[in-house]
């Protein structure tokens, strides 16, 4: 008899483990999201600066000593590296490109998104 209710409390306690296990839940442990990345109203002075404010400025500005002299606090000091292309291969981190930012978390897709559509969309100084 004693042996018979250890196997069924084994039993038991291995069904509760299996099926209460969180980590097979995936919905719970990766939630989905539900925030989009708003590509219509893009603007250089409302948008662009403060994705650049947030990621470049502190190498890439008038005041820092960082960034190989590369200013991208001004729209005209971003202007060639957007007709040249390395801005948007950079913030991409694609093969062959100077990864930016150096030593930081790559750019989330609305940011890249944002300046991307900023740029097909003739990056007015607006």
């Amino acid at each position: 008899m004693n042996r018979i209710f250890k196997l069924v409390a084994s039993g038991s306690v291995v069904i509760i483990l299996y099926w209460g296990c969180y980590y097979d839940k995936a919905d719970l442990v990766y939630p989905s999201s539900t925030s989009t990345c708003d590509t219509t109203n893009i603007t250089y002075n409302k948008t662009i600066t403060g994705i650049l404010s947030a990621n470049c400025y502190s190498c890439h500005s008038g005041s820092a000593s960082l960034g190989g002299g590369i200013k991208l606090d001004t729209y005209t000091g971003i202007l060639p590296y957007i007709s040249n292309g390395h801005l948007v291969n950079d913030i991409k981190q694609t093969t062959g490109s100077d990864p930016m930012p150096k030593g930081g978390a790559k750019l989330d897709n609305c940011s890249i998104n944002q300046i991307i559509t900023w740029i097909n969309k003739g990056a007015s100084n607006n």
